[in-house]
């Protein structure tokens, strides 16, 4: 199954895709910059809303977003998670090569995540997400793509992580959110002497 966004021109445009067999997703809106849905595990009645993004290149839509973020975070109490391409390097360390990031832009996102009661899941796998895919003297590379969660969604998927990718056919990497981990069967040692 699958809800998409419209592009502006070649540009932005979002897809949002699942396995219907796992899970049940309801569209509540969409627009150029969000897809928002609720989201019911069908093997349980735990439900959540999800917020898919591909923020704008431009700061100006990039706040739009943000308080639109911030605008839904009071009007529900449910687990929640925002997801997607935001554009918005938050630290210094987020972005190599280029412009330093700009602190002004960095504290308006942080206030729509601390709005939103949102914490990063952090990641594993290469540290930037997008490339401009030049030479190393006018290398570009940011981590901009990322998995935000409130505490209610955390407290039932205390196991969740993220895993970035490796980059191909596009200069962002995919970014794998995983609700489960993979233990492997361990048996007791035997007992010697």
């Amino acid at each position: 199954m699958a809800i998409h966004s419209d592009t502006i021109g070649y540009a932005g445009g979002l897809w949002l895709l699942w396995n219907s067999d796992r899970v049940e997703v309801s569209l509540i809106s969409k627009i150029e910059q969000e897809i928002h849905v609720t989201v019911k595990v069908c093997a349980s009645d735990f439900s959540w809303i999800f917020f898919a993004v591909y923020a704008s290149p431009r700061f100006e839509e990039r706040s739009i977003l943000w308080n639109n973020l911030s605008a839904l975070a009071e009007l529900h109490n449910m687990a929640w998670v925002i997801a997607g391409e935001f554009n918005e390097p938050l630290v210094e360390d987020d972005k190599f090569g280029g412009r330093t990031v700009s602190m002004n832009r960095s504290l308006q996102f942080k206030d729509c995540l601390d709005k939103c009661n949102m914490v990063d899941l952090g990641f594993s796998g290469p540290r930037f997400t997008w490339s401009n895919g030049r030479e190393l003297s006018m290398l570009i590379q940011e981590r901009i793509d990322r998995f935000f969660v409130n505490i209610v969604w955390y407290s039932n998927f205390p196991e969740a992580k993220v895993t970035h990718l490796t980059r191909c056919h596009s200069d962002h990497c995919p970014v794998l959110l995983e609700t489960t981990q993979h233990f492997q069967l361990q048996l007791p040692k035997p007992f010697r002497f």
